[in-house]
């Protein structure tokens, strides 16, 4: 029975060791980092990872082998999901949004692309469940003149509040958010 149980122990602890290797060995491609907008009345912080461009064609047809296929969802970052925390109720995308904690997840088109707001939060960032979706609108895009070779987020100001800027290669996807 010790036997057993000391075997068991060395076993766990092989894999915890190998899972914390992993996630360090891929966060190492794809480093942490945190968006945050505290003003206005708005309290937002954003927690995700910034996949690299690395010479990838990164939006576009999924037969032209884009790392990031139009018209599929995607995970709005690397590594776990990316966790949006808000503190104050706001309008995000047009929709009213209570306070707490949300993945985001994005559906990047041609011309506009579909933001998602889903009540799961903590899992790897390929396991979507869209039984959990809260919100989803469609937001506008535009091109940015220089390419930006880590995906990253960050805010803009504007007159009402402000836009939450997803930008990775030359595309950059705007989405409003105000107080309520």
């Amino acid at each position: 029975m010790k036997k057993t149980l000391l075997t068991l122990s060395i076993v766990i602890a092989v894999v915890l060791a190998g899972f914390i290797i992993l996630r360090k060995y891929t966060k190492s491609f794809s480093p942490s980092s945190v968006a945050s907008y505290h003003e206005k009345g708005i309290d937002i912080d954003v927690n995700y990872s910034q996949p690299g461009k690395k010479g990838r064609y990164i939006f576009g047809r999924e037969q032209d082998k884009a790392l990031v296929p139009y018209g599929k969802v995607w995970r709005t970052g690397a590594n776990e999901a990316t966790v949006i925390k808000i503190g104050e109720g706001i309008s995000f995308a047009g929709r009213p949004v209570k306070p707490g904690s949300y993945s985001l997840w994005t559906i990047p088109g041609q011309s506009a692309w579909t933001v998602i707001l889903n009540s799961e939060t903590g899992q790897w960032g390929t396991s979507y469940n869209d039984g959990q979706d809260l919100l989803k609108s469609d937001v506008a895009i535009r091109i940015n003149p220089r390419v930006e070779e880590l995906f990253k987020i960050y805010f803009q100001d504007q007159p009402n509040g402000t836009n939450m800027i997803l930008s990775w290669d030359q595309t950059e996807a705007i989405i409003p958010i105000q107080h309520q």
